[in-house]
């Protein structure tokens, strides 16, 4: 019988016979090579959902991106919650899952399955310690950071414009003595952030030079805030210490590493949560501090301006652990006069903390001496024509002339401030008066005053033409015209030590400057001012 072949000479019935066994070993060899995969790709723990969590997150509104990073030739995969307020947002700057390029391909849904390079430093959230009573979340909350340097603040105005919380300075080691001093508007801070519901965390200025001043430094923070809501994190604030000047001058990283880990610790042993505050420069790489060290186990907060704002969730491009970011130290926020820190935390809290000390605690007022310093001085003094006696060292709307001294009237002056101030006292009571107004020649004959210069559409005091940068020498108002008693005169900036104008014109006679600031012309007394070098 004539043989069936193939084009190649195959016998059919022959291949009949032979194909089964074909297939079994086809068979037996893929189960081999499943069963090898398996066992080296699988791990105990590992949730065989994780597509399909993540497909439930896709449809729930998360958008996946992707961001490639020119400088490591890398993808960076983040991800943005659609809903703005959402209490899950994650931020990029403390998630960032970076998978090489040439993987990118091979991602199935599992993200954290393409991680393949590590972009920062080794961090275990665990072991950050919070010592928090109450819940903290993933919200993303807005802060300042205040002192004595800001004066008076209207707490009230500064809640309504949508403030989470404060972080208060309570005080500082002088740098010179190294004495501990309170900040005099620190309890004041304290209990009006707390009254109109601003969540309160504090800070203290260290210049500590070994770990025992840490530790006394701790104490005194933990002590001086009991009494008060601390709900953010108490933060260890250290700068200036390669000043010559400064009492840690000599002092190795180390040591100074270890002094800050001291008092972080002390400062969680007494039921607070800890906080380390640096600059960018200072952290990043372990440049000025063993930041790899205090972040294994301490949040960190990040001073760092000049970077780009525009997505604050999103957080700063920087590879370290960064639990609270300082982005500007000229923000303008309403109830504070001139500019002041504004803060964004990558944490939020679910209540607010009860004061470990529950006891009855003073009501205080604001310290009116917080922007000037006076020295302690013991004389008479009287007006060279007449002045007025005010509640507070300013002219601005926030005093209240109380009584006006004449020629020959007598007060007793207690301290003069660099700043032009004199502080008095005047039939028992504390006042404030512009020094230049008064005289401690009790016998000097009343002065001819003349009116106030002025310098509007249809009149132009003569002023000395000039171009200098000035800054203020503590803090100076800018008025709309050279006037402190025209009615119409209007406190329209304040000027404070470090910002700079440009002055334009100065008038000898009445002590009056015309300076140039934020575009505007103002007026402001020449005392107040100095030459920036």
């Amino acid at each position: 019988m004539k043989k069936d072949f193939d084009s190649d000479g195959f016998d059919f019935k022959e291949s009949e016979r032979v194909t089964p066994i074909i297939i079994g070993g086809v068979v037996f060899l893929l189960i081999l090579v499943i069963g090898i995969i398996v066992l080296l790709l699988y791990k105990p723990g590992k949730q065989v959902e994780d597509g399909a969590n993540l497909f439930e997150k896709l449809q729930s509104g998360i958008e996946i991106s992707m961001e490639a990073s020119s400088d490591e030739g890398t993808a960076l995969l983040s991800i943005d919650k659609s809903s703005e307020n959402s209490s899950e947002e994650v931020s990029s700057g403390d998630t960032d899952n970076t998978a090489t390029a040439s993987s990118m391909d091979d991602i199935d849904g599992d993200l954290q399955a393409a991680v393949s390079v590590d972009t920062g430093a080794e961090v275990d959230i665990s072991q950050i310690v919070s010592a928090s009573n109450v819940v903290e979340n993933s919200n993303i909350t807005n802060g300042i950071d205040v002192s004595r340097f800001q004066g008076t603040i209207d707490w009230s105005q500064v809640a309504a414009s949508g403030i989470d919380f404060a972080m208060v300075r309570v005080g500082y080691r002088d740098s010179k003595t190294g004495e501990i001093k309170a900040d005099s508007n620190a309890k004041f801070n304290m209990q009006e952030a707390e009254k109109n519901g601003i969540k309160v965390g504090a800070y203290f200025f260290s210049t500590a030079v070994s770990s025992a001043e840490a530790l006394e430094e701790a104490n005194w923070v933990t002590s001086y805030i009991a009494k008060y809501s601390i709900t953010y994190p108490v933060g260890y604030n250290c700068e200036g210490f390669e000043n010559a000047a400064s009492r840690q001058v000599n002092l190795t990283q180390d040591e100074r590493s270890n002094i800050a880990m001291t008092f972080l610790e002390a400062i969680y042993n007494a039921g607070y949560t800890p906080i380390f505050y640096a600059s960018q420069s200072e952290l990043a790489g372990n440049a000025k501090w063993n930041t790899t060290q205090i972040q294994q186990k301490y949040k960190i907060w990040m001073a760092w301006y000049g970077q780009d704002t525009g997505n604050l969730a999103k957080g700063p491009s920087y590879d370290g652990q960064c639990a609270m970011w300082q982005y500007t130290s000229k923000g303008n926020v309403p109830g504070i006069n001139g500019k002041v820190d504004i803060n964004v935390a990558y944490f939020g809290y679910n209540g607010t903390e009860k004061a470990k000390d529950t006891s009855e605690r003073e009501t205080v007022s604001a310290d009116v001496e917080a922007l000037m310093n006076f020295e302690a001085v013991d004389e008479t003094v009287t007006a060279k024509s007449s002045t007025n006696l005010r509640n507070k060292p300013s002219q601005g709307s926030d005093s209240t002339v109380m009584v006006t001294l004449e020629n020959g009237q007598t007060a007793q002056r207690t301290g003069i401030s660099s700043s032009g101030w004199s502080r008095v006292v005047y039939e028992g009571n504390t006042y404030y008066a512009v020094s230049s107004f008064l005289t401690t020649d009790l016998s000097a004959p009343k002065q001819e005053v003349a009116s106030q210069p002025q310098e509007t559409s249809g009149f132009k005091t003569k002023f000395t033409e000039c171009s200098e940068t000035v800054t203020a020498k503590d803090v100076v108002n800018l008025r709309n015209k050279p006037s402190v008693t025209d009615e119409d005169s209007q406190v329209i900036a304040s000027l404070s030590s470090g910002e700079t104008a440009l002055r334009t014109g100065i008038n000898a006679e009445y002590g009056w400057s015309r300076v140039e600031y934020n575009g505007q012309t103002l007026y402001c007394v020449s005392s107040y001012l100095k030459v920036v070098e």
